[in-house]
């Protein structure tokens, strides 16, 4: 069974290796040698982490004359960007509902707000 789209992209994610491939990618494209030197790992399995990124979407590789750029693809954070913001403006909108709740209730016995002894300003 293929995974969605989305899926398949925050899977890639879930890795720390590969999030932060794809954060150094998004100053610009890399080599998979340039890639690979800040880890303690080999160009292979740095080649297994890119596999994955690709397989998702978040990367793509060209080829020019020189060197075969990783390239990071934007369009896919756009897309998770819109999934998470849904949800964020789902919350917000839950928050300021209860704070309207919270708002509109009496104060009760017991509290502290408006007590001196407490210090707690009205």
């Amino acid at each position: 069974m293929t995974a969605d789209p989305l899926s398949r992209v925050f899977s890639a994610l879930a890795d720390p290796t590969r999030r932060d491939m794809v954060a150094r990618l998004a100053s610009g494209d890399a080599s998979v040698g340039e890639l690979a030197r800040p880890y303690d790992m080999s160009v292979q399995a740095v080649s297994k982490h890119l596999r994955v990124l690709e397989d998702s979407g978040l990367v793509t590789r060209t080829t020019d004359a020189r060197r075969a750029p990783v390239h990071l693809e934007a369009e896919v954070l756009d897309l998770m960007t819109a999934w998470i913001e849904r949800y964020r403006r789902e919350a917000e909108e839950r928050y300021r509902r209860l704070d309207d709740v919270l708002r509109d209730l009496p104060d009760r016995p017991g509290t502290t707000e408006n007590d001196p002894t407490t210090g707690a300003a009205p």
